[in-house]
């Protein structure tokens, strides 16, 4: 039987846990990036389908291609953060479905089927892109996921000729704390969203 987690690993993935806009001048490792994405390939997805796939912004060279996809107020942030994931689904995905879910025929099930493959694509490409958020933090790096950005450019410019659709940004980083945040934002309360049937 696996045990809760501390109360000091659960602040760090949830309690304590916010979202960066300013980052320490400290390095991501390649070897972090990769320990993050194995991590994160570990959460469910329907059929195993797997569909994220990921573009990690590194090198001045990538975010000089990023940069001007940005909006204006996620520009200098991003520039400024170690790594910022992009984070897309292929919707292509039922195409490796005879490798990741063996066991039956699933491609059949979205071959010829643009809404299944629509929904189940989104739906799980987000699912994972969740999953790589909580992998990072995890791994004792802070995050800073958004969507402002132009994303037929992203595409266009870093998915060219394939299936693959951006669907949000994460800097990746170790976050400055000494910078001026927001306090945390309220949330529902179990009884305002939530009922046990």
């Amino acid at each position: 039987m696996s045990a809760p987690l501390t109360d000091a690993a659960l602040d760090q993935l949830f309690l304590t846990a916010r979202t960066y806009n300013a980052w320490l001048p400290k390095e991501v490792t390649d070897e972090q990036v990769r320990r993050i994405y194995d991590l994160a390939k570990m959460g469910p997805t329907s059929a195993n389908m797997s569909p994220m796939r990921l573009r990690f912004i590194k090198s001045p060279d990538a975010k000089a291609r990023l940069k001007p996809f940005l909006s204006e107020g996620n520009a200098e942030k991003t520039m400024a953060a170690p790594v910022t994931a992009i984070v897309a689904t292929d919707f292509d995905f039922y195409e490796h479905l005879p490798k990741l879910f063996p066991h039956a025929d699933a491609r059949s099930w979205f071959a010829g089927k643009p809404e299944a493959i629509k929904e189940h694509g989104a739906r799980n490409g987000t699912l994972q892109g969740a999953y790589l958020i909580m992998a990072a933090r995890s791994l004792g790096l802070d995050c800073g996921p958004m969507t402002g950005f132009d994303f037929a450019g992203v595409d266009a410019e870093f998915f060219a000729g394939t299936q693959i659709k951006a669907n949000f940004l994460v800097n990746i980083g170790y976050g400055d704390p000494g910078t001026n945040m927001f306090g945390r934002l309220p949330r529902f309360e179990f009884d305002e969203v939530a009922e046990i049937l």
